[in-house]
């Protein structure tokens, strides 16, 4: 299943990654500002039935680049999705179906929001043939959830979650830390309490000041680097001690639970981008390509199909693949480099040897894989392997 490699830098596969499919649904109550998604408030009755057409144009013109191929995973994310109803999310994921197989058992996921969550709602998604349900929580301190522009409450949040485990079996939930004013004994709190309702899958991420958002323009005072470092620490310590394994930066699983859908982006598998503002990565015989289309959700519904494609330089290959496999805490077979770029690994060889030199990635011939020190400083070690 390897990638054929002619010479240093001449890209060329016989067998291509696993695909997957993103939709992007880009509305939203109110845009928090923290937010550097692709998402914009929701001002009147959305567009459901146009939106929904342009995603399935958006596909089709996408199909000749895909054929044969199967979805392993289907991600609707936003935005938030779930303002969406049931009908068009179905309708949605019927017209997939009947233009892209999908692999048994496909993961098919969809993002809520716990200030839009409605049992019946889920009810429907689920009979859609979502199997995954993602919910952004954020905070179960009310206080915070108001500094973070957050639409629902703590106790909102902790009835959505037992809504979704009465609808799905897979459930995520979306927890932040490093909040404006937040104390150590705050956050352990926070993730304490997404831990106690037992998930599938919990995520935490470290709230950063992202450019083009309020935050970047209007700073909160927010905990110094040393206490977000121990805000990791500790949410490393509770997750494993409830049952969790460590497995990606910000990502916690039982075993067997494995976000799919993110694991094929961590490495470096393909995915169809459809929707306002999504991007997309396709793999052919003799290159890597990128897609991505118009953000403003108008101008997309009047040009759906229309998009931005670029060929990923074969120079620039190994940082995008260490840039998704190195977030992974026991990394990747080393294989799988020269399977995903098409590069022999002698085009990093170098880089690898230096990283290891610095004590940022194991000695491991068999895998490209992090050390502790290397997950600490992950910005250092990428670096090593820019161009």
């Amino acid at each position: 299943m390897n990638a054929v490699i002619r010479a240093p830098g001449d890209v060329r596969f016989t067998v291509l990654p696993p695909l997957a499919l993103y939709a992007h649904l880009p509305w939203c109550v109110r845009k928090c500002p923290y937010c550097d998604f692709n998402s914009h408030e929701k001002q009147d009755a959305l567009p459901e039935v146009a939106y929904v057409d342009a995603l399935v144009a958006d596909l089709e013109g996408l199909l000749p680049s895909v054929w044969g191929r199967r979805l392993r995973s289907v991600f609707i994310g936003g935005g938030t999705p779930s303002l969406f109803a049931p009908e068009s999310i179905d309708r949605l994921l019927a017209a997939v179906r009947a233009r892209l197989p999908l692999e048994p058992g496909a993961e098919v996921t969809l993002e809520a929001n716990p200030g839009t969550a409605e049992a019946g709602r889920f009810r429907g998604y689920r009979a859609a043939g979502v199997n995954r349900l993602s919910l952004g929580i954020q905070s179960f301190d009310d206080a915070k959830l108001k500094a973070l522009g957050r639409i629902h409450s703590a106790d909102e949040a902790r009835r959505a979650i037992d809504m979704a485990q009465e609808t799905f079996d897979n459930v995520n939930l979306d927890v932040m830390y490093g909040l404006p004013g937040q104390t150590l004994a705050e956050a352990r709190a926070d993730v304490a309490e997404g831990l106690r309702f037992g998930t599938t899958h919990f995520s935490a991420y470290q709230l950063t000041l992202e450019p083009n958002t309020v935050f970047y323009s209007k700073p909160p005072q927010l905990p110094e680097h040393d206490d977000c470092a121990d805000m990791q620490l500790a949410v490393e310590e509770l997750a494993g001690a409830a049952g969790f394994e460590h497995y990606e930066t910000s990502a916690f699983a039982r075993p067997g639970r494995r976000c799919r859908h993110n694991m094929n982006y961590w490495e470096f598998g393909d995915y169809l981008g459809i929707g306002a503002g999504a991007h997309g990565k396709l793999s052919f015989a003799d290159r890597v390509t990128r897609h991505e289309r118009v953000k403003q959700p108008r101008e997309y519904m009047t040009s759906a199909g229309t998009l931005r494609e670029k060929v990923i330089a074969a120079r620039e290959l190994p940082f995008e693949f260490m840039l998704n496999a190195l977030r992974l805490v026991q990394g990747v077979p080393a294989v799988l480099f020269e399977q995903r770029t098409g590069l022999p690994r002698a085009a990093v060889a170098r880089k690898l040897a230096a990283a290891e030199d610095q004590g940022l990635l194991e000695k491991d011939p068999q895998r490209i894989r992090p050390s502790r020190r290397g997950r600490l400083f992950l910005n250092d070690l990428l670096q090593l392997f820019l161009g």
